[in-house]
């Protein structure tokens, strides 16, 4: 889903992060209020006015958009799953998860709390604005406090429509799995109403740019399509989850890796290896023993002219629970384990010996031959 992203600061042991489409989207924000919102709803300010009502505005709003995700965060951790952080989007933020909720009074609980802390900070700024009215404070902090205050309504009533992923979504699910017992079940029938939302705020960001409102039709149609696109993965993550959990890694990996002798030099492995298999991490041994690891990056790292001279073994690393994993391990583990580290292969090793490699490509080509069967 994401691209570059940036650590801003860690909260309670939750990492905050914002992806590279986050920096656009707040500068979009921001020149919107101060050439838009707020000279059309008050009239009469200087331009420097108006510019500093929107700096304030956004960076306020996003400071709401991650409590909102903070919320689900801390729901998550009462109920014991693992969280890798809250990460600012083109669309908002998200509260990413290594795991589904163990059960439907967990993903209801977790669903509703961003709402309801949207509610609770807009139901606080608008309380903001009514005694800043009372008290005679200048206009321009009531327009920023009721700007805040009322699209924290919004996000709230947006989140609560029932289509998956949105937190609505996610009530649907929790109660359809609360009833059924059945979690793939459940995700299916949210995934759908996702689907279906997506659809519609496609067609309805077409007719917006036939009717000549470019901005909100392009953003219309962006949003239906990240919704269509999140609903369909999600469902797919589940499948996915059913299919490994409680399946050792050996019933996935090739049992015949391309493995580099550590004699060879790094040219040899570039010409033999890397330009002939297209592969980003290559395991080294000696004989039949693994002794660590290469990838492309370290290669690009090193001089081309030293390419004929330094042995993959002198530049190759150790193996480490980074980039290695038990034949026996949960192959759900493992799937987790390269998604955490954005790894696109793991060694599968036993003791110093390389029995095996897993790659992420493979376990996504069974999922899909799995969907194709079962559809």
């Amino acid at each position: 889903m994401f691209g570059r992203r940036f650590t801003l600061f860690r909260l309670m042991g939750f990492a905050v992060r914002a992806d590279a489409s986050w920096f656009l989207v707040i500068l979009l924000v921001t020149w919107s209020l101060a050439t838009r919102y707020f000279p059309g709803v008050y009239e009469g300010l200087t331009t420097r006015t108006y510019w500093l009502m929107a700096l304030v505005g956004a960076a306020v709003l996003f400071l709401s958009i991650i409590a909102h995700e903070f919320s689900h965060s801390l729901v998550a951790r009462r109920f014991g799953i693992p969280m890798k952080g809250i990460t600012l989007f083109m669309f908002g933020g998200v509260a990413e998860m290594d795991d589904e909720p163990p059960s439907a009074k967990a993903e209801l609980l977790m669903a509703i709390a961003g709402p309801i802390a949207s509610v609770v900070i807009g139901g606080m700024f608008l309380g903001l604005v009514f005694a800043a009215s009372r008290l005679g404070i200048r206009v321009e902090v009531i327009a920023v406090l009721s700007y805040v205050g009322m699209t924290n309504f919004v996000l709230a009533i947006f989140n609560l429509l029932p289509a998956f992923p949105l937190d609505g979504g996610r009530v649907l699910r929790a109660l359809v799995w609360w009833k059924s017992g059945n979690i793939r079940r459940a995700t299916r029938i949210a995934s759908n109403a996702g689907t279906g939302f997506g659809w519609l705020l496609v067609i309805l960001g077409v007719l917006a740019l036939i009717q000549g409102d470019v901005v909100g039709g392009i953003w219309l149609f962006l949003i239906g399509t990240f919704v269509r696109h999140a609903a369909s993965m999600s469902y797919h993550q589940v499948v996915l989850r059913e299919m490994l959990s409680g399946r050792p890694v050996h019933r996935f990996m090739n049992p015949t890796p391309v493995a580099v002798p550590r004699a060879i030099t790094v040219a040899e492995l570039v010409d033999e290896y890397i330009y002939r298999y297209h592969h980003s991490l290559f395991p080294v041994v000696d004989g039949d023993r693994l002794v660590g690891c290469v990838t492309t990056q370290q290669v690009k790292q090193l001089p081309r002219e030293e390419w004929s001279q330094q042995t993959v073994g002198a530049i190759a690393n150790a193996c480490s629970t980074d980039n290695s994993i038990s034949p026996n391990a949960d192959a759900m583990q493992a799937l987790v384990q390269m998604s955490r580290r954005q790894a696109s292969h793991l060694m599968v090793v036993e003791g110093d010996r390389l029995v095996g490699i897993l790659g992420a490509r493979d376990l996504l080509r069974l999922l899909s031959e799995k969907m194709e069967l079962e559809s």
